[in-house]
């Protein structure tokens, strides 16, 4: 079975809420540039990149990953991977 999407959860592996608090924008923040657009926009507002989004599920901040990226980007999915094994976080498969 392949994943198709899955979600990094704000939540370590101990239970505790994952800080600093504003992870889920400086995570998705950084991962913007990732787009299946080629054409880059003149408009100087953030927009995340379709593939990775933040989001809340069951009230915890989250980052909700499409794996679609690693076709524009293979080293951008290793880094999500990375992220949360690095941080201690759960690695949800929606």
């Amino acid at each position: 079975m392949e994943i198709k999407t899955f979600y990094i959860k704000g939540i370590t592996i101990d239970g505790e809420v994952f800080r600093p608090s504003d992870w889920v924008e400086r995570l998705c923040g950084v991962m913007s540039q990732f787009s299946p657009c080629s054409k880059k926009s003149s408009s100087r507002n953030l927009t995340y990149s379709p593939y990775v989004q933040p989001a809340e599920i069951d009230g915890i901040k989250s980052v909700l990953i499409d794996t679609a990226i690693a076709d524009i980007e293979p080293k951008a999915l290793d880094f999500l991977y990375n992220f949360a094994k690095s941080n201690n976080l759960h690695i949800v498969i929606a």
